[in-house]
């Protein structure tokens, strides 16, 4: 599949450097920079394009033209590993480009490459079937224990945040039976949640809130560590009775593998500048996406946390690869 490349922001700073050779550290950067991300109109993809154009974007920041390239999922490790590690082809994903390699065999290791920053978070909201005799967090772990493998929810990919957050619901829980359906993507599984085929999801809080404003879903609790500025008066589910508990979609950044401190340090910094841009964090909030941004020693960090921490879920639950 060919990569759709889109110049995002063009600016005077004088004439790019000659020649293939890998600038040094000292003067970088000075040529174009390429972005590497999952598919147009991803969450990766959204918080990219917000954060590289603009006045006080990637672009103007680093002095250089970002060039986004969109490639799939399937195809992005092999993308990176031929990349130098110059800090000329940088990598924005999701969580699940490290938690994959906590249940299947992968052609790259997510811990040799070199954490630049998180960049959002995107909390999850859970919500019921309205038939569902419960309105609190507490009433659905009773319901699901008294009633074992009679409820389910439903989720997309093996190993995708939402399943993970709901795996990891039920461990916290004590082990509960509820039965995972699988569907292609949120908006089937929201419908599915609708139409009562399934009585619970673990839903991004964008595409729930219309539904819980208008009464055809309950909302629960959020996933998040603290409540939401999206739905303020809704407790986390670590106030619900599991604490501790913290799950959702994540975003980070990524250089190539051996990338050097200084330019590692460089992109951290603009990124999360950027990142703190007053306009991009109004659009990520409106859509149910929190600023993060981190240095890259917290990021590693994180990553090594919810890595362990996916790792008791994926083995207590027995997930295997579709």
């Amino acid at each position: 599949m060919l990569s759709t490349r889109l110049v995002l922001s063009i600016f005077s700073f004088g004439s790019l450097a000659s020649g293939a050779g890998t600038a040094s550290c000292q003067d970088y950067p000075n040529k174009p920079i390429r972005m590497v991300t999952s598919a147009a109109g991803s969450g990766s993809d959204f918080v990219l394009r917000l954060i590289a154009h603009g006045a006080q974007g990637l672009s103007e920041l680093l002095g250089q033209p970002v060039i986004v390239e969109n490639f799939p999922t399937s195809v992005i490790a092999d993308t990176m590993a031929r990349a130098m590690p110059d800090g000329y082809t940088v990598l924005v994903i999701g969580g699940s480009f490290w938690t994959a390699s906590l249940f299947q065999k992968l052609s790259y290791d997510p811990l040799d490459y070199s954490p630049i920053s998180s960049l959002t978070t995107q909390p999850y909201v859970v919500v019921v079937h309205p038939s569902l005799p419960v309105k609190s967090v507490k009433e659905l772990i009773a319901l699901a224990k008294a009633r074992p493998g009679d409820l389910n929810y439903g989720t997309i990919l093996i190993g995708s945040t939402t399943h993970l957050a709901a795996e990891l619901f039920k461990s916290m829980a004590g082990g509960l039976d509820i039965v995972r359906i699988n569907y292609k993507g949120t908006a089937q599984y929201t419908n599915a949640l609708l139409g009562g085929e399934v009585q619970l999801v673990f839903s991004p809080i964008g595409a729930a809130l219309p539904h819980i404003k208008s009464g055809k879903m309950r909302a629960l609790a959020v996933t998040s560590e603290q409540p939401s500025a999206l739905l303020p008066a809704l407790p986390t589910v670590a106030a619900s009775g599991l604490a501790g508990f913290e799950a959702g979609g994540k975003n980070g950044m990524f250089a190539p593998p051996k990338t050097p401190a200084v330019i590692v340090n460089r992109l951290n910094q603009e990124a999360v500048r950027a990142l703190n841009r007053p306009d991009v964090k109004a659009k990520l909030l409106n859509s149910g996406v929190d600023p993060v941004g981190s240095s890259p020693k917290e990021f590693a960090a994180s990553i090594k946390s919810n890595m362990t921490l996916m790792a008791k879920v994926i083995k207590d639950a027995g997930i295997k690869p579709e």
